[in-house]
């Protein structure tokens, strides 16, 4: 990056890449991460609860390691709310239909106990 801390070529921007990529990619190590769907179709099914429920937990469990994120669209509606789970190392988790209940268990036994929890999944709802 220059002294204004743009970057001006793509070596630049692949030098940053190569530094943010093994903190925020939990398929190279990074902290885990939990995506909430907040779209229209997400935030109409009750997402934005399952977030507050979710960061709550996370707090009152001391989790600060964990990448609570937003998102828009994840584009499977009918199944929101949608929650994915990112561990380092394991993929991805998709968890459909979540409720703010679902969402402290999928924490405490997900997160904490590194168990997914198997019929709030996409794949038990197909």
């Amino acid at each position: 990056m220059d002294e204004k801390g743009m970057v001006q070529n793509f070596d630049m921007l692949r030098a940053v890449k190569e530094r943010a990529l093994p903190r925020l990619d939990p398929e190279v190590g990074g902290s885990p991460r939990v995506v909430v769907g907040l779209a229209t179709c997400g935030v109409a099914a009750g997402a934005q609860s399952v977030y507050d429920a979710i960061a709550a937990e996370l707090e009152k469990q001391g989790l600060t390691d964990v990448l609570l994120v937003r998102t828009g669209c994840v584009g499977i509606c009918q199944f929101e709310p949608v929650v994915e789970v990112h561990l380092p190392h394991q993929g991805k988790t998709t968890y459909v239909r979540m409720t703010p209940e679902k969402a402290v268990r999928m924490v405490d036994q997900h997160l904490l106990g590194g168990n997914a929890i198997a019929e709030y999944t996409i794949g038990a709802r197909q």
